[in-house]
């Protein structure tokens, strides 16, 4: 971990991605808690997730856009580009005015989906490849240590002053991670353009994903998961609503989720060393299984309150073993169309399990909504145990590129250009 911070411009990577993930995590719960205030209704609220989702379908689009500029680029400029974004948010007065604050969760989408795809493509440039999961999970660590205050602060600016209040900060830091990571130094490495045209190659991150066994079978786990945790974004305002608490609330429980985070970050790279991205991504999953099951069994507010650090331990967990998987296993000529492209694989699942859990959740309790996710998160288990049994307790090697093939020409053999 010295080693690495020790590298001035991870240094400025980190301090400037800190400085973001401060702003989202006191923006993102605000938008569906101000959609809920608005407009009273927990399904509306959770269809604020619905927007911030959709825009994972034309993912492969910003792939594209992403290879061709040098990372660092997009990740500064994207990040200026962010802050305007959500400053529609001040405008934001009544129930009549909650598709503004669908358009801004929109645009947020697609800075979720641009920014890190970005990210990962500076890493690889900044970071070697053995330290790129203690890069990961410092940052993720970061992240997860945010749901700490971030929600807290949140719902407070909320309440005191407005949404318009959170907006400004959370433009503010957009503005100042912008400005530190533009100010970093890296190799001039200029984006290698592939041949083919754009449709084609567009299509390059789902190709590589696709042929590549190991990452194919741990995002088909991970679909099958998102396929039913976007049934908890609605299904937690009707949780607090049983246990007659006020909206707010919700800052509460993310920021007790936080605990178990920030030690999920934490450990991570201790999972990840020892067996390996495949095995910290099944133990991970097996554990958000378990919390899953012990919300369906409670009515008991201590308990639920109790499960929630578990919850938010597993989740980090996931993230990071799957991100170095992804960062280990694509070359960086690909990192932007790969990452975009998991987007695609991963949204699709995401926004109509978030649509579909708005309808859910005024239908049945949530213990049938949270039993159906425990039973899938499960399988997601299973099914990496069916497929990738020899990865699940080694690490897997990380991408090579292919030797070039000669070229014969008489008795002389030359590289293909």
């Amino acid at each position: 971990m010295r080693a690495m911070f020790a590298s001035a411009g991870f240094r400025r990577l980190f301090a400037g991605m800190a400085t973001s993930m401060f702003g989202d995590s006191v923006m993102l719960l605000v938008l569906s808690m101000w959609v809920k205030s608005l407009t009273g209704s927990n399904a509306q609220a959770g269809l604020t997730f619905f927007w911030m989702a959709l825009p994972s379908f034309i993912a492969p689009v910003f792939g594209l856009f992403v290879d061709r500029m040098r990372p660092k680029l997009v990740l500064a400029w994207g990040s200026l580009a962010s802050a305007v974004a959500v400053l529609p948010l001040t405008l934001v007065r009544d129930a009549g005015d909650v598709w503004i604050v669908w358009g801004v969760a929109f645009l947020y989408g697609i800075s979720m989906i641009v920014l890190p795809a970005a990210l990962n493509g500076l890493l690889k440039e900044t970071v070697s490849d053995e330290h790129l999961v203690q890069a990961n999970s410092s940052l993720q660590t970061v992240k997860e240590g945010f749901r700490l205050i971030g929600p807290i602060i949140g719902a407070g600016l909320f309440a005191w002053l407005g949404g318009w209040a959170v907006a400004v900060l959370d433009a503010a830091t957009f503005v100042a991670a912008a400005v530190i990571i533009g100010s970093m130094t890296v190799r001039d490495s200029r984006p290698e353009r592939s041949e083919g045209n754009w449709l084609t190659e567009m299509g390059g991150g789902i190709r590589h994903l696709w042929s590549d066994r190991i990452l194919r079978h741990t995002l088909v786990g991970l679909g099958l998961m998102l396929l039913v945790l976007g049934f908890s974004e609605a299904s937690i305002y009707a949780i607090i609503d049983v246990f007659g608490k006020p909206v707010e609330f919700v800052s509460v429980i993310v920021t007790v989720q936080g605990i178990g985070a920030l030690l999920g970050g934490l450990t991570a790279t201790w999972w990840v060393r020892r067996i390996g991205e495949v095995g910290a991504f099944a133990v991970g999953a097996l554990v958000l299984a378990v919390s899953l099951a012990v919300i369906a069994a409670t009515e008991s507010l201590p308990v639920l309150m109790l499960d929630v650090p578990l919850l938010g331990y597993s989740i980090p967990l996931v993230i990071i073993a799957f991100m170095t998987l992804i960062q280990r296993r694509t070359p960086l000529r690909l990192m932007g169309r790969t990452s975009t492209a998991v987007e695609v694989v991963m949204g699709t699942p995401q926004a109509a399990s978030l649509a579909f859990g708005a309808i859910l959740v005024s239908l049945v309790s949530y213990h049938v909504i949270f039993t159906l996710m425990a039973v899938v998160t499960a399988g997601s288990v299973l099914y990496l145990a069916a497929t990738l049994r020899a990865q699940l307790l080694h690490p897997v090697p990380a991408f090579e590129e292919p030797p070039v093939a000669p070229q014969v020409i008489g008795v002389l053999t030359e590289p293909i250009e």
